[in-house]
């Protein structure tokens, strides 16, 4: 599995939460950085230990009142899908003339965008509902699939900001004080965590290949909450 870490230093943006809601501000210093990594560092445990990105996704919102409803909605981004490379195909189990069909999405929950999802898959391996549903609604995969008992396998995870530069725990709490000192509002980048994943059917045959990228939404929820 692929690891990456990268820091860097990002100022002045106020978390949005919904109207008549505290927003949960995360200040740009060590405690406030602490609190972000531990935040993204418990969603990315959890998506590991998931067997559907969906229902983290959903149990995420509800947990930290992010909706009204917390239900997960996948907004379909129009347009031609992109074809799969040789090497998803190997993945995926399928040869160079078998179809595979791209969807891309975002999966919202009220007004948060918590990821960027596109998902490369194999129709024949789907029910004739199912293909449906997935070319016609705004299911998400993981909820369409349901029926085949779905199971992912992570083979890609790249923290795309580390709110905490690299060897901080090394260092004196001093230090990194005098790193960020208090005062100004943290910034996270649009994307804060990218997964990449095969989701098998309970037989054991692959069925899709996902790409995540989830995004700094999923610190956007009511400080009450906590």
């Amino acid at each position: 599995m692929k690891m990456r870490s990268i820091g860097t230093a990002f100022a002045l943006v106020a978390v949005v939460a919904p109207a008549g809601a505290e927003p949960r501000v995360f200040r740009d210093d060590f405690i406030g950085r602490l609190e972000a990594l531990a935040l993204v560092e418990t969603l990315n445990a959890e998506l590991l230990a998931g067997r559907s990105a969906t229902l983290v996704l959903e149990k995420w919102c509800a947990d930290h009142h992010m909706a009204a409803e917390p239900k997960i909605v996948a907004r379909v981004a129009p347009g031609s899908g992109t074809p799969p490379s040789d090497e998803q195909r190997a993945r995926l189990g399928v040869g160079p003339d078998e179809m595979v069909a791209h969807r891309r999405v975002a999966l919202s929950c009220g007004t948060h965008t918590l990821s960027e999802a596109d998902n490369w898959y194999v129709p024949a391996r789907l029910t004739p509902e199912m293909n449906r549903a997935l070319a016609t609604s705004d299911t998400p995969f993981g909820k369409v699939v349901a029926p085949l008992q779905p199971s992912r396998r992570t083979f890609s995870v790249e923290m795309l900001w580390s709110p905490l530069p690299a060897g901080w725990e090394s260092r004196t709490r001093e230090e990194i004080a005098r790193a960020y000192p208090p005062g100004a509002r943290l910034e996270a980048p649009h994307g804060v965590l990218e997964h990449r994943a095969i989701v098998h059917a309970a037989d054991g045959r692959p069925i899709s290949e996902v790409r995540e990228t989830y995004t700094r939404d999923v610190l956007d929820f009511d400080a009450g909450a906590r």
